[in-house]
């Protein structure tokens, strides 16, 4: 095997789409081969996402035309797009030299390829694929994604800027990811833990090709939470110092009551009274929310549940098609 490429493609109902995917993807791969840029046995692997519609069904007709481009694996049941990312790599990880991670809506740059594989080359291990804007983005998308990216880092957490899942990584990087056995799977805060060099190239990321978002607002605010609750404990520690200074604040008013009391001129005050509260409740109930997230991801944790499972998987690396 030498310099052997998976790029390897999570998939979940992207039925319209895939067709334009893996004519494009063919192209480029043709096109690299033709360069001597990665090994002939270099492939395409599609990873169905438990995917209800014809999503699999294509994946096997790709692979059944062109055995030599197209790989495919698919999981036993819907897990998530971590998950599934995360099951292509590890089925990848024995058969390629370099993978690369991408989405299957062909927002991501595929001319990126070329400069990923260049890097490779040049003995960068990990090659992040960074936004270099986000001009197809609304207002609002853009501003919560730029204030997610920020907030991570602010909170210790080591993390590339605008950069999703598209990246390449080496079979070392990726030996070395397998090491990381948390539930709770956040890459873009696992992978550079890893370590090896490391660089970035930049793309314009394009509007969907076809089909809709897997990620509405209720699963990009759920994988931000994850994010951060997986990575820092600076929430804990604010909620920490948020009751020292009400308990300091609490104890100042006390001594003011006493002394107003002795003084003659307390007066009862319903707003007030009420408005501490209300104060103290919400922040009560914050913090119980936020300790909470971390129990829940102890509990998922200490139940070593496995990631996902496979139900077959469609490769010719070794000559015959293996079905697992």
């Amino acid at each position: 095997m030498s310099d052997t490429l998976y790029i390897v493609v999570p998939c979940y109902k992207e039925e319209a789409v895939l067709p334009e995917t893996s004519r494009r993807l063919r192209e480029k791969m043709e096109n690299l081969k033709e360069q001597g840029k990665v090994g002939k046995n270099s492939r395409v692997l599609f990873v169905n996402d438990g995917s209800k519609d014809q999503t699999w069904p294509l994946i096997r007709k790709y692979h059944e035309e062109a055995p030599d481009c197209f790989s495919g694996v698919n999981l036993s049941r819907n897990r998530g797009h971590q998950n599934a990312l995360l099951a292509g790599l590890s089925t990848a990880v024995a058969r390629a030299d370099m993978v690369i991670s991408m989405d299957a809506d062909l927002q991501d740059d595929i001319n990126a390829i070329d400069a990923m594989v260049d890097a490779y080359h040049e003995g960068y291990d990990i090659v992040y694929g960074v936004r270099s804007k986000r001009a197809t983005d609304t207002f609002f998308k853009r501003f919560t994604a730029e204030g997610f990216y920020k907030i991570m880092q602010s909170l210790g957490v080591d993390i590339v800027f605008n950069h999703a899942d598209y990246r390449l990584m080496s079979r070392r990087a990726l030996e070395g990811l397998m090491e990381f056995s948390e539930v709770n799977l956040f890459l873009r805060g696992i992978v550079p833990q890893i370590g090896y060099p490391s660089t970035t190239v930049t793309y314009e990321r394009a509007e969907r090709f076809a089909g809709e978002s897997k990620y509405p607002l209720k699963k990009m605010i759920a994988f931000a939470a994850d994010g951060i609750t997986s990575f820092s404990v600076k929430p804990i520690r604010l909620v920490f110092f948020a009751g020292v200074f009400i308990f300091l604040c609490s104890l100042i008013m006390l001594i003011y009551a006493v002394i107003t009391k002795f003084a003659g001129r307390s007066t009862s005050g319903w707003s007030s009274l009420m408005a501490s509260i209300w104060m103290l409740g919400g922040i009560q109930l914050l913090g119980l929310g936020i300790v909470g997230e971390y129990i829940g991801k102890i509990y998922n944790e200490t139940k070593r549940r496995p990631r996902f499972i496979i139900e077959q998987v469609l490769d010719t690396i070794e000559g015959n098609d293996a079905d697992k």
